[in-house]
């Protein structure tokens, strides 16, 4: 390359992106399964929201103090003069649907999930990425406590059964709206006491919102808020009453947890329980999911008095602590040569895929032995072999890569040996 000729520039993904290429995304397709197969039996079902909102749907349900909306948010104007935003979570779009469709009246039990990406713009981190994916868990319209320990129970019980181990459950109360301003008043005198202590965001929560000082992990911010006082002794009767039955039922469930007074969760619209699952082997960046009570935020989006209660689990951060070994699907490759060899590999080829079987059928007049090399390293179960002879037969020859066997035989006669040994590969 000569000094004058300038280096072409390698296109690569946006930082806090990430591709999920072959070989990844058989696991997350297996998590996603596992996901659905489990939450179904709860009664979730699921709602598909659009990717782009309106901004002021985050802003006015997510919290206009929350770093999400202060900090993180994608946000831009179209080409209508529009202000879009790449929705950041989940919840605010799955209130506004039902708000937007009445699903508050019909009989079905309003309880939906979904599994999609979201979009912040943060600094990536382990686990964590610009554009990520979430499972999103969303029940509305049930008060009883009974609820919130349910749905504490099954976030436990989807991450045992897709084999997370060394979790700790931690539960706390926010409060409502009636007992959370005492409270808030005597944490910001506080906060103030110490104020040159903290860090700059942390000065900044004093004023907007003291609680979110619970959020920050500089460890100087963590020892100062550890001293602050605790909202469990603010809370209200009813909100009092309420935390405690929640742990009654999570004793019901054996459940083991830890009451948490500073855990406070990253967004503004949390009443009364919030909750997080954390996993010992992620560092400071530890919790695999988390959630809580919403009871105002239908109100606030000017619809009914509808409660809602969830949960949120990243699932690049759920899949960093699995160990899941996939293995690659069964396949028969079809060698042939020649045209007429090529026509009846694309015939045969639709008669197996219609009989659920995996084909793979390459093209190039490559010789039988290059077929068979590249079956080699394509993993193919069988190769089934077509050339002159084979036509004028009708009878084709089968090859077991593994056993090193061959059988002749017509289509059908191969995809009974096919399906009696190693069973239906689809």
């Amino acid at each position: 390359m000569s000094a004058e000729t300038p280096a072409k520039k390698t296109l690569a993904a946006i930082k806090g992106t990430k591709d999920i290429l072959p070989g990844e995304v058989e696991v997350w397709q297996m998590v996603e399964a596992g996901i659905r197969r489990l939450v179904e039996l709860y009664g979730f079902r699921e709602l598909r929201a659009p990717i782009i909102e309106p901004t002021e749907l985050f802003e006015k349900g997510t919290g206009e103090t929350s770093d999400i909306v202060t900090k993180e948010m994608y946000a831009f104007t179209d080409k209508g003069g529009r202000s879009i935003t790449l929705r950041p979570e989940y919840t605010p779009s799955m209130a506004r649907a039902i708000l937007e469709h009445r699903l508050d009246l019909q009989p079905e039990l309003m309880r939906y999930y979904y599994m999609g990406p979201m979009f912040r713009y943060d600094k990536p981190q382990k686990g964590r990425y610009r554009q990520f994916h979430q499972l999103d868990i969303e029940v509305f319209n049930e008060k009883d406590p009974a609820v919130d320990a349910e749905i504490i129970e099954m976030a436990g019980a989807l991450l045992g059964s897709l084999g997370v181990a060394e979790t700790e459950t931690l539960v706390n109360s926010v409060g409502c709206r009636v007992c959370r301003p005492a409270y808030s008043r005597d944490l910001k005198a506080s906060a103030e006491k110490v104020r040159d202590r903290l860090c700059p965001d942390c000065q900044r929560k004093i004023t907007t919102n003291p609680l979110r000082i619970f959020d920050c992990k500089v460890e100087g911010c963590r020892e100062e808020a550890a001293r602050f006082p605790k909202i469990t002794g603010y809370l209200c009767p009813e909100c009092r009453e309420h935390f405690a039955q929640v742990l009654s039922y999570l004793d019901l469930y054996k459940i083991a947890y830890k009451v948490e007074p500073n855990l406070v969760r990253g967004l503004d619209y949390y009443t009364k329980t919030t909750f997080e699952i954390i996993s010992r082997g992620l560092g400071a960046q530890n919790a695999l999911l988390g959630g809580g009570r919403y009871d105002d935020m239908m109100k606030d989006f000017g619809g009914p008095d509808i409660c809602g209660t969830g949960f949120a689990m990243g699932l690049e951060r759920l899949i960093s602590v699995l160990h899941i070994r996939t293995e690659r699907k069964k396949v028969l490759y079809i060698a042939h040569m020649g045209e007429d060899g090529k026509r009846k590999g694309l015939e045969l080829a639709r008669f197996f895929r219609g009989s659920g079987i995996g084909c793979l059928l390459e093209f190039g007049n490559k010789g039988f032995k290059a077929q068979f090399g590249r079956a080699n390293k394509l993993g193919a179960a069988w190769v089934l072999i077509i050339g002159e002879d084979e036509i004028r037969k009708g009878l084709y020859q089968l090859k077991d890569m593994a056993a090193g066997t061959q059988t002749e035989g017509t289509a059908e006669d191969l995809l009974k040996i096919i399906r009696k040994k190693d069973g239906d590969m689809s």
